[in-house]
């Protein structure tokens, strides 16, 4: 193949890949850079090799159904610094391999489910500096690989704290709700949070009443060295009764918290206690501890991932107001540590308590004795005892042993029809009976004799 042919097929080739890259944007193997070019709408045709696109700094104001369709191996997405202010439910259908996605900057008002319910492998999430007000219980519903959530320079006055737990985001660890409109925190929420998402918990810049009990809270934090507060701990700040114009900050211990009882805000774990149960059995675990007070709020952290709420709904698990969690008919996957978190929200305390469960199968060997089988065995014993004394029990008294005829019988005849039985005993013998035993009896079988009467016979 001659020189020319071969720059001939490299221009087709360079011609062929560039075919999809949409005017005015830089496409490499696997990136599509876009930004800044003046796009008004989501490019209908990309690579489909594409694994980054950068649609940043343009001019798109929503992203219709389907729009990542074709796009595969997209892993990241920015789409910041837009004027987009509506996501279309199926926006990001078929996006489960998408990790970042960034829509910062932009004029979102509204934080729901539908738009990213798709997006099983998301970790991280950017829609700071938006104008959301609302962020929906179920926004971040399915998404067990988020590890990043930034929200903050928003306009959100409260946030479903209550939707995070270990079980439905076990990897997230930074949750950033910074410069809000937030007033007043759900305490009883937050402490039920995972301790990671605690230390990456960062609220600070927001509009907060000065009480005690967060005070405590930020307090405590401090302590603990949470990165959320060490970072910030100058923007901690907050409205004393609610004037904007009076502001003072939590962490530099003015005198207006010099009342409050920030040593009481503690975290008691009280000794793990061990159970071992039988496959099958009605098992109840305990949440008790020195917290006496009658407000308190549990909540439990199971071994298996599955969701306690279905758990309870399908009456496998069920749990009483005292706090202790009952396991209806326990199973070998119900092995393992239970936690109890026990939280007294008027004195801010805290109290752990942690249940190792052991579940054994039944085997022969290892199976304790039930009633049915101690019955049996018992009646087994018995018979036993039963069958020794009849036949190796030795006779201690003397015997009687009877004379080889008795005069009360001299013949048999070859005519009796009927049966009776008589012991052979002499008659002057019946007074040794009565102090001996006698094992040498005889019993006689005997046909009494019949008499003729009136041509029929008769018994004498």
């Amino acid at each position: 193949m001659t020189s020319t042919a071969c720059l001939a097929l490299i221009a087709f080739w360079l011609y062929l890949s560039d075919a999809d890259c949409p005017p005015g944007c830089l496409c490499t193997s696997d990136i599509v850079n876009c930004g800044s070019v003046g796009m008004e709408k989501f490019p209908s045709v990309l690579p489909s090799t594409t694994c980054t696109l950068d649609l940043s700094h343009n001019r798109l104001t929503w992203l219709a159904p389907g729009t990542i369709h074709g796009l595969a191996r997209l892993n990241v997405l920015c789409i910041s610094h837009n004027q987009i202010s509506l996501l279309s439910p199926a926006a990001f259908h078929n996006g489960s391999n998408l990790h970042h996605l960034d829509l910062s900057s932009n004029r979102l008002q509204t934080v729901g489910r539908y738009p990213f319910q798709d997006m099983l492998g998301l970790e991280e999430l950017l829609l700071y500096n938006n104008r959301i007000t609302q962020v929906e219980s179920s926004a971040l519903m399915g998404l067990n690989n988020l590890r990043k959530v930034y929200l903050s320079l928003n306009q959100i006055t409260e946030f479903p704290f209550f939707s995070i737990r270990k079980h439905s985001h076990p990897k997230l660890v930074t949750l950033d709700l910074s410069s809000n409109r937030i007033s007043r925190l759900p305490l009883d929420d937050i402490v039920l949070l995972p301790v990671t998402v605690q230390r990456g918990l960062f609220i600070h810049n927001n509009s907060f009443v000065c009480d005690c009990s967060t005070y405590r809270m930020f307090w405590h934090w401090a302590k603990e060295g949470y990165e959320a507060v060490r970072e910030f701990k100058d923007e901690y700040s907050c409205h004393i009764f609610g004037e904007p114009l009076i502001s003072i900050n939590f962490l530099h211990r003015p005198h207006f918290f010099d009342n409050c009882t920030i040593e009481k805000m503690i975290s008691l774990i009280s000794p793990k206690a061990d159970i071992r149960v039988y496959e099958g059995d009605q098992v109840r675990v305990d949440c008790t501890g020195t917290l006496s007070n009658v407000v308190l709020s549990y909540s439990w952290d199971i071994p298996h991932k599955d969701n306690m709420t279905d758990l309870i709904q399908n009456g496998t698990l069920r749990l009483n107001k005292d706090g202790s969690l009952e396991i209806l008919s326990v199973q070998p996957r119900d092995s393992g540590i239970y936690r109890c978190l026990a939280v007294d929200m008027v004195r801010m305390i805290n109290e752990t308590r942690e249940v190792n469960l052991t579940v054994d199968t039944w085997h022969l060997s290892t199976e304790p004795f039930r009633t049915g089988h101690t019955t049996l065995l018992s009646c087994a014993i018995t018979l036993f005892i039963i069958l020794v004394y009849l036949f190796l029990t030795p006779c201690h008294c003397g015997c009687y042993r009877a004379p080889a005829t008795s005069p009360a019988i001299s013949s048999f005849g070859e005519d009796h029809k009927s049966l009776a039985f008589i012991s052979e005993v002499s008659p002057g013998s019946s007074l040794k009976l009565m102090d001996k035993c006698n094992t040498d009896k005889h019993m006689v079988f005997l046909e009494l004799p019949m008499e003729e009467t009136n041509g029929n016979q008769s018994r004498i």
